[in-house]
């Protein structure tokens, strides 16, 4: 199953309809194996076994495969409005391999959207912004949405610089209805700033998780000889030497997740580490395991 949700592999998948196609049945599939993936006509979602949970729901085929308790959920009882806000600037350009973090991040938001729209039944929609909101596609479940959303996506190329306050502040214009809001960016901005900008989404009733998504060279470059390294919005350089890279680079970035980790949690929204190199199933998992704490 892995390889199906592997990101280089799905580069070379043509159409992020088919990608998330691709991602979700491979995802679904590894819960369950069945045909019709066990699913009956009136079946939603799986959700994470809480304790308290009546057990005649847990679907022990499942736990026997994963060693992970799982319930079935029935469609009337679920019903989760998604919004994803997508960073597009210049920084989610970057890649050291087949996949960049604008590409990795595409796969993501279409593969939640997939999972939230055609799976589920569920409301989703899409803000991408740089400084600017660039694309903004109010969360629906009409028909077609689906193809509105990966069009959005498909549409959405790296410029400019970040600017977290804009679509905040024009999500919090357009809000109607509480849900869940997953912001997908490479963090660059301070801990504090990120934090202290999203964090008012929370106040509005909403689940809000951060994907942060980095290529494998910014956790661990791997430097032969000195580079002169350039700031993709900003164009500063700054000349490194492989013994920087080792050690005190490798420090700061850890520095700087943990500290986004930590605050972002202290204000009781989520924080998931996505690396370009790695599989899409943790970000599905992470999704399902935030709306099971909805319920």
């Amino acid at each position: 199953m892995q390889r199906f949700l592997d990101p280089a592999v799905l580069a070379g998948i043509s159409g992020l309809d088919l990608v998330a196609k691709t991602v979700v049945d491979g995802f679904v599939a590894g819960l369950h194996r069945s045909p019709d993936f066990g699913f009956s006509q009136e079946f939603a979602e799986y959700r994470a076994y809480s304790p308290g949970d009546d057990l005649r729901h847990v679907d022990w085929n499942v736990f026997a495969r994963t060693e992970r308790a799982y319930l079935k959920r029935y469609r009337g009882e679920t019903n989760t409005l998604l919004t994803v806000l997508l960073d597009a600037s210049s920084s989610m350009n970057y890649s050291s391999h087949k996949v960049s973090k604008m590409d990795y991040a595409r796969y993501v938001a279409a593969s939640l959207f997939y999972l939230t729209t055609q799976t589920q039944r569920d409301a989703a929609g899409l803000i991408v912004f740089d400084d600017e909101v660039r694309t903004y596609i109010r969360a629906s479940t009409r028909q077609g949405q689906l193809y509105r959303l990966l069009s959005g996506l498909e549409n959405a190329e790296p410029r400019a610089r970040t600017n977290y306050a804009k679509p905040l502040l024009h999500f919090q214009n357009f809000l109607r209805k509480r849900g869940m809001v997953v912001v997908i960016s490479d963090f660059f901005e301070s801990p504090e700033t990120i934090v202290r900008t999203i964090e008012p989404l929370r106040y509005h009733g909403n689940e809000v998780v951060l994907f942060h998504v980095l290529d494998p060279q910014e956790l661990k470059p791997e430097l032969d000889e000195p580079v002169l390294l350039i700031d993709m919005e900003t164009q500063e350089s700054l000349e490194v030497t492989p013994e920087y890279g080792r050690e005190e680079y490798r420090t700061k970035v850890q520095s700087h997740i943990t500290q986004l980790k930590d605050r972002t949690r202290a204000a009781g929204m989520d924080y998931h580490l996505l690396v370009t190199s790695s599989p899409l199933d943790g970000a599905l998992r992470e999704y399902l395991t935030l709306r099971q704490r909805r319920r």
